[in-house]
């Protein structure tokens, strides 16, 4: 008995050893996969609230490089855009000046100094009223140079500039032209392939006609680039006593309207004697021989006229005697 109990003593010993060695290992895996679980999570939890701070700082990064950019160049940049636009710059001005014709010559010498030309020029009297209009061509870098040291020959008495922005018409023309340029060429390709007398004239008169449309891009485009590069400014030079051109205001009143009847009248009857002077020669070559023609046949009328007889009166009854 006492060997037997001290034998099932021994096996229980060993089972509870046994059970207690799974327990601990038990225990130390899941121990282990909880604090490989917590890690994990910690790791994925950590990469996720990094992630959207490395966003946040890279948008702010950007938006910080563009606003040091915008300031950069608010503060020290030059806007190029203006100076790659193309621009008509055309300018109409009235100078009053003591010598006009000594005024003209500076008008003149200013725009050849600037590498301009005078375009035209038209002078009107030679006193005291004198007028000069010169039309002058300046290149556009140099148009308000010209037009300041104008307005200082004399009294500048109106001024006007006007722009006009061809930027978009000159793109266009640009891609127009390149876009005709290749259907010129396919045309010529396309007519040295051509194996038949139809073909040919087809694509020679194709080709003549594509080439007349480049022509006329091409021309337009030239004279664009004319103006954009030469401004034109109309100079008109007045003498001391030239009236100027804002004098002439609408008036009224009766001497007004008399001064205005009589103007008309004395035009109206200059237009009259005017036409009759034109038709008194006419009058005179053909209106005397018809008049004496006339006076001949009413005279040869009154002639050929026949004379009535003289008719004998009644004869008078003879009175009865009475019984």
């Amino acid at each position: 008995m006492t060997m037997m109990g001290a034998g099932m003593d021994g096996r229980t010993v060993r089972r509870r050893s046994t059970a207690l060695a799974v327990a601990a290992l038990a225990a130390a895996l899941v121990l282990t996969g909880c604090s490989a679980g917590d890690s994990g999570a910690k790791d994925t939890a950590g990469s996720a609230a990094e992630a959207p701070a490395a966003a946040n700082g890279g948008e702010a990064g950007r938006d910080a490089a563009k606003g040091g950019t915008q300031e950069a160049a608010g503060a020290g940049a030059p806007d190029l855009r203006v100076d790659q636009r193309a621009i008509i710059y055309t300018g109409t001005m009235r100078v009053q000046v003591d010598d006009v014709d000594a005024a003209a010559r500076e008008v003149v010498a200013a725009a050849t100094r600037a590498g301009g030309f005078v375009g035209g020029d038209q002078r009107r009297s030679a006193d005291e009223d004198a007028v000069a209009e010169l039309e002058l061509r300046v290149p556009a870098p140099k148009f308000s140079g010209v037009v300041e040291e104008i307005s200082e020959l004399g009294r500048q008495q109106s001024r006007e500039i006007n722009t006009q922005d061809v930027t978009e018409e000159t793109v266009d023309l640009d891609a127009r032209i390149t876009s005709q340029r290749a259907r010129v060429d396919s045309a010529r390709r396309l007519l040295s392939r051509a194996s038949s007398i139809t073909d040919l004239v087809t694509l020679e008169n194709e080709l003549g006609r594509r080439e007349a449309d480049l022509a006329s891009l091409e021309a337009k485009k030239r004279r664009l680039a004319d103006l954009t590069a030469l401004s034109t400014i109309t100079v008109s030079l007045a003498g001391p006593a030239a009236k100027k051109a804002t004098d002439d205001k609408d008036e009224t009143g009766f001497l007004v309207g008399l001064r205005g009847g009589w103007k008309a009248f004395v035009a109206s009857l200059t237009v009259m004697l005017t036409v009759l002077g034109a038709l008194l020669p006419w009058l005179v070559a053909f209106g005397v021989p018809v008049a004496v023609l006339l006076l001949v046949l009413r005279r040869r009328k009154r002639t050929a006229a026949p004379t009535a007889p003289v008719s004998a009166p009644p004869p008078v009854p003879a009175a009865r005697s009475a019984p």
